[in-house]
């Protein structure tokens, strides 16, 4: 797995690079097929009071990409938004990858052979 972790307007430091992998073995955990996953962290600077924090996140994974994106005023905040988005979208991909009539199949298949 390539892991991309950068910064706009945002120097990336150490702190917030293990932070943003800690929550990333979440997901490796649920789904181990991730090929690439590039990590965006911007503080997006609208006006002087009011500084949001952004983090995007594109998982690459056999057969497709997936996108998530969150914004918060806190940017440790919006990197667990960001990854409670992603766990709930790598485990309905997961789900639709699995074949749920495997067993209705492999039942009709024996029954048939029986006869």
């Amino acid at each position: 797995m390539n892991l991309t972790i950068s910064g706009h307007h945002l120097d990336v430091t150490p702190a917030l690079r293990s932070y943003v992998t800690s929550k990333l073995d979440r997901i490796i955990r649920h789904f181990d097929q991730v090929v690439d996953v590039k990590v965006l962290l911007t503080v997006e600077k609208q006006k002087e009071k009011e500084k949001r924090q952004r983090a995007e996140c594109t998982v690459r994974v056999k057969g497709s990409d997936l996108f998530v994106e969150s914004a918060h005023f806190d940017l440790y905040a919006a990197v667990d938004e960001l990854m409670d988005k992603l766990d709930r979208m790598v485990v309905r991909y997961k789900d639709r990858l699995q074949d749920h009539q495997a067993g209705v199949r492999r039942a009709t298949a024996q029954a048939a052979a029986a006869t």
